[in-house]
């Protein structure tokens, strides 16, 4: 017995002499965006002309119009600023069933165009963990949106209009989820008024990810956001024909 209580001191003892040399790794941390250097930003894209290049690096969000400015603040990765949604469910009350959090940018009225976006996700995973990305804005009752969801429903990782009644999909195509992670990825929406198509892409620029057909907003503004989760913006390209 003495022997057997002998052997599993010193095991134990080997145990707590790893475990102090060896401490528990911490979480992988997310790898830093990658920015634009100025000339490499586009000038064109499938023809259309860039319109606006956002980064932030001017540490103010100016050029944006949250409709909550406390859920919104700028932030530093490293050497980057981006700007943060911080709060999962804003003070803004949608007059109709759709998302809470929205950044407009300001004195763009586009018809055709490409919105080009760096987004990371902050929020812990769950089914529906999404970000979001606006166009064709009238108002706060009249606008598409493309939802970034975890996991595809008929509320989910789909493209929607908002005409004046609660959010309704209109994806003619879409996925079984958007595989969010806590890196940054890339998203784009590319519109085409005169054929009325809508083209979402994410990571993958070349096979859209969601597809959808509608006439009804021919012209409008774009933004990012959330439907009411968390997530950082970086590196906004918006590329179109500007409406006077």
């Amino acid at each position: 017995m003495l022997r057997i209580l002998t052997i599993a001191s010193l095991i134990t003892g080997l145990m707590l002499i790893s475990s102090a040399s060896h401490p528990a790794l911490s979480a992988k941390e997310p790898a830093p965006l990658k920015t634009y250097e100025p000339d490499q930003v586009p000038q064109k894209m499938q023809g259309l002309p860039l319109l606006f290049h956002e980064n932030f690096e001017s540490g103010k969000a100016d050029h944006w119009e949250p409709t909550d400015d406390k859920a919104w603040k700028m932030i530093h990765q490293g050497d980057n600023h981006v700007f943060s949604l911080t709060k999962k469910r804003s003070k803004f009350e949608p007059p109709v069933r759709s998302p809470y959090n929205r950044a407009l940018l300001k004195n763009f009225d586009v018809s055709d165009f490409i919105f080009d976006v760096k987004l990371q996700s902050t929020i812990p995973d769950y089914g529906h963990r999404d970000l979001c990305l606006f166009f064709g804005y009238q108002d706060d009752a009249h606008f598409y949106y493309v939802h970034f969801g975890k996991k595809m429903d008929d509320h989910a990782n789909q493209i929607f209009i908002v005409n004046d009644k609660p959010r309704t999909k209109i994806s003619t195509k879409t996925t079984a989820g958007t595989d969010w992670d806590d890196e940054w990825h890339h998203a784009r929406v590319v519109r085409d008024t005169k054929s009325g198509s809508i083209k979402i892409y994410f990571d993958d620029m070349d096979e859209p990810v969601m597809t959808a057909t509608d006439k009804t907003f021919l012209t409008g503004r774009v933004g990012i956001g959330s439907f009411d989760d968390t997530g950082n913006f970086d590196e906004l390209l918006l590329f179109g024909k500007q409406v006077k």
